[in-house]
């Protein structure tokens, strides 16, 4: 980042913890104001992805090995041209069939792809989706999990929620099978899901686990109001504008039991261009410190 967008960013998180009145900058709907929807409802996932084309093959085999039965699912992905493992996975998927799933894929380019926020505001202005989950493509929706999100989000008015727990695999190696194996072969996959353990979210809705009620969405888009969140990158930029979302709405979302949700960890960090094993171990302890914090 450039020292003005480095100067914004440390404004940004010094206020972010309450400091600055969230509603300087935005004032979100009443709960009561939201439609309480109820039925088979209409759910908007949306993920960002390069260079995880293999950890997004299981993301999208997992609606259609699971497809659901209380909701109709429109999965967004981002992605870039550039990116020719993840946009040969998007070919490959346009063409699979599941029951309640449609597809879309957003081709943007790197330095809006590489900025987060921008694509999810985009989403969320333009949805007509009841929720929108913005997810990750390490988010695996392994069996009743959607149609458990579904459940809990009858009748529900609340601005965010999230799943209070997850199933995490250790931190896995390039050379892991679960990572190796679909990295050059777009197919249908299932993921052995007993290398996964349960883990207890922390009390509040992290970046990959915000899930917003639609008229919310639609309303206040995502981090629109501070343009440094919405501004292109030169390369993936750290994803603090989650924090900045949750502070804008005024909330941290109210925790719901969803069965079947899967997150795949891994080592090396192919967005940031890591390539070196002593930083991939760099990051990798500093995500295992960050996730005992609940940050």
């Amino acid at each position: 980042m450039s020292l003005r967008d480095d100067f914004e960013q440390t404004l940004l998180r010094v206020a972010t913890t309450g400091i600055i009145p969230s509603r300087w900058f935005l004032v979100p709907p009443e709960p009561a104001s939201l439609a309480a929807r109820s039925g088979t409802l209409d759910i908007e996932i949306v993920s960002h992805c390069w260079q995880y084309a293999h950890l997004l093959c299981y993301q999208l085999s997992s609606l259609v090995n699971f497809p659901p039965t209380r909701a109709r699912v429109r999965m967004t992905v981002f992605y870039a041209r550039e990116d020719e493992r993840t946009r040969a996975m998007l070919e490959y998927f346009s063409g699979v069939a599941a029951p309640g799933v449609s597809w879309n894929w957003q081709a943007l380019p790197p330095t809006e792809l590489f900025r987060r926020s921008i694509g999810r505001n985009r989403i969320a202005r333009a949805t007509r989706a009841d929720w929108v989950w913005f997810s990750d493509c390490d988010i695996v929706f392994h069996q009743g999990c959607i149609d458990g999100l579904a459940e809990q989000l009858q009748g529900r008015q609340d601005l965010m929620t999230y799943p209070k727990q997850e199933r995490i695999t250790p931190m896995l190696a390039e050379d892991d099978p679960v990572l190796a194996g679909e990295r050059n072969r777009p197919r249908v996959a299932d993921i052995d899901i007993s290398q996964f353990e349960l883990a207890i979210n922390p009390p509040k809705a992290k970046g990959a686990y915000q899930v917003v009620h639609g008229d919310v969405a639609r309303q206040c888009g995502y981090c629109e109001q501070i343009p440094l969140y919405q501004r292109p990158a030169p390369r993936w930029a750290k994803t603090y504008e989650d924090a900045a979302y949750r502070w804008l709405l005024g909330t941290d979302g109210a925790g719901l039991d969803v069965p079947g949700v899967h997150r795949i960890r891994h080592i090396h960090k192919g967005r940031y261009g890591d390539n070196t094993t002593a930083t991939a171990q760099v990051r990798s302890n500093i995500r295992r410190a960050k996730e005992r914090i609940g940050t």
